[in-house]
């Protein structure tokens, strides 16, 4: 063999040790950048994705659009509701509660399904053209200011010497909120004829008694109400039915199955939850770096959800709109999600989580009544 031929060898084979490692590497990279492909099952009708910006109103978001789809879901017109409306007669009542209890409550930018629900009933509703809560002339909502005002004026009158309130204190709260977000009216014009909020809350067909709550924890017995202990529930509400993991799981299904959709409340501090780059949320076997496309995941039990909200693994933090069902090129089942911070995120504002996720995750779900297996429904007493 000549010398040249074996130095060609040589050569061939030195390259060989050095490119393969890194074609497995990029081929690995590949795999780990390959874009999840997500197929829709089932969808419910739904309103256009909203940006709540620097606010803590995922809660009046979540549940206003839950409320959007079922005027829709009952063959009503496509209409965008005031959140800010909602918001702004929810203060008030977190006020009163916070200053009763001089102060050893919660008062924050949070709030439950629930309260939604319960200002809607007492004063109505009406279109976001009506009543859009900017004030200055801004594009996006932002509330740091007039949290920053709310907050210190409640200190204030607390905290001062002598301690007995006089009868302004409420109103003086109130003119705060109006500066902020503006007076809600009493009359207004929409689309050529006058209501009043209650008057546009009634033209809707909502039966607000059917809307309930539902969680799924083993520290209070399967099948009754409990209250579920989170910051944000601040009014107390006793009113969560406690079902099983598996049951709750089922409640969702059967309610996008057939035309319902579902308000959730829970986690989204979890690091393999991503809205705005990947637009999806797993829990994976193990920790990674990555959230790889071919990664599996972890089968979340009873048990193991139970420990998490013990631990404070899992919080409340975050509300959105579950409006179908959908698996990706894995078979998984994933939760198609209307989230409320914009379009400008991955997959137009939405988000996919994951079976895994939501059964980990979930702090409590809102649902029509009449959306439950019948079986579920009986159990309850509905």
């Amino acid at each position: 063999m000549k010398l040249c031929d074996v130095k060609n060898k040589f050569l061939f084979i030195t390259l060989l040790i050095f490119i393969l490692p890194l074609l497995v590497i990029s081929q690995d990279t590949k795999e780990k950048e390959k874009k999840k492909e997500f197929t829709i099952d089932y969808e419910v009708e739904r309103t256009p994705v909203k940006d709540q910006h620097w606010t803590g109103t995922c809660w009046c978001f979540a549940t206003v659009s839950f409320l959007e789809s079922e005027i829709l879901r009952q063959g009503g017109d496509m209409v965008d509701l005031s959140e800010m409306y909602i918001v702004r007669h929810t203060y008030p009542k977190k006020a009163e509660n916070y200053v009763r209890l001089h102060g050893d409550a919660r008062f924050s930018q949070g709030g439950l399904s629930h309260d939604v629900i319960n200002q809607f009933r007492e004063f109505g509703i009406v279109p976001e053209e009506v009543y859009d809560g900017k004030r200055i002339g801004e594009n996006k909502h932002n509330h740091g200011e007039m949290v920053a005002a709310l907050d210190g004026f409640l200190e204030g009158i607390l905290k001062r010497r002598g301690r007995t309130l006089t009868p302004r204190w409420s109103e003086a709260f109130e003119a705060i909120l109006n500066v902020y977000l503006g007076t809600p009216s009493e009359e207004f014009i929409y689309e050529s004829k006058k209501y009043t909020p209650r008057s546009f809350a009634e033209s809707f067909d909502l039966e607000l008694d059917d809307y309930i709550e539902l969680s799924s924890f083993t520290h209070h017995p399967f099948y009754k109400q409990f209250r579920l202990e989170i910051p944000d529930n601040w009014s107390y509400n006793a009113h969560f039915y406690n079902v099983p993991l598996d049951v709750l799981e089922e409640v969702i299904d059967h309610a996008l199955k057939n035309g319902y959709s579902v308000a959730w409340d829970g986690d989204v501090s979890d690091p393999y939850f991503s809205s705005r780059e990947k637009g999806y949320a797993i829990v994976p076997v193990e920790d990674q770096d990555e959230m790889a496309e071919s990664c599996k995941e972890k089968e979340i039990t009873q048990e193991f959800r139970q420990e998490a909200f013990n631990d404070f693994s899992t919080t409340d933090d975050h509300l959105m709109h579950i409006v179908g069902i959908a698996h990706d090129q894995n078979s998984t089942k994933f939760y198609l999600t209307k989230n409320s911070g914009g379009t400008d995120r991955a997959n137009d504002g939405y988000v996919y989580m994951s079976r895994s996720y939501v059964r980990l995750r979930t702090t409590g779900i809102m649902v029509n009544k009449h959306s439950l297996p019948g079986k579920i429904k009986s159990k309850l007493g509905l």
